[in-house]
């Protein structure tokens, strides 16, 4: 031996490792929840356009599809021209993962489709 103690260098080297390790971990959970509301919310967004073209009351019609789409709770908006609709689907995703959420601040997902008016079955 050369006079020094080495007793627990591994074990220091391995918690220091670790905490490292829950730290990457946590944060590509957040990552994985953070994508999977942003593609949520682009399927809801897509289904309340498709539902408000076709639909003489197109904001309930755009509500009631993104809620259907998704059991995030979103907040819709519409708006209808002559000839298009246009909605908007808003979700802020909570960054609640241990360690990292204290940290980050919500994150928002907006998402804005615009479709054509369909014409009623047997023209206009």
């Amino acid at each position: 031996m050369n006079g020094r103690d080495d007793r627990g260098q591994a074990t220091v080297e391995a918690a220091l490792a670790l905490s490292l390790f829950v730290v990457v971990v946590l944060a590509a959970a957040q990552i994985a929840v953070v994508v999977r509301n942003e593609i949520a919310i682009e399927l809801a967004a897509r289904e309340a356009a498709r539902a408000a073209t076709v639909a003489a009351d197109a904001a309930h019609a755009a509500q009631v599809a993104a809620e259907r789409a998704t059991s995030l709770p979103v907040a819709v908006s519409t708006r209808r021209s002559t000839d298009a609709v246009t909605v908007t689907v808003t979700y802020a995703t909570p960054t609640d993962v241990a360690i990292l959420g204290r940290l980050l601040p919500p994150i928002e997902h907006r998402v804005t489709v615009t479709m054509t008016i369909e014409p009623p079955p047997g023209g206009r």
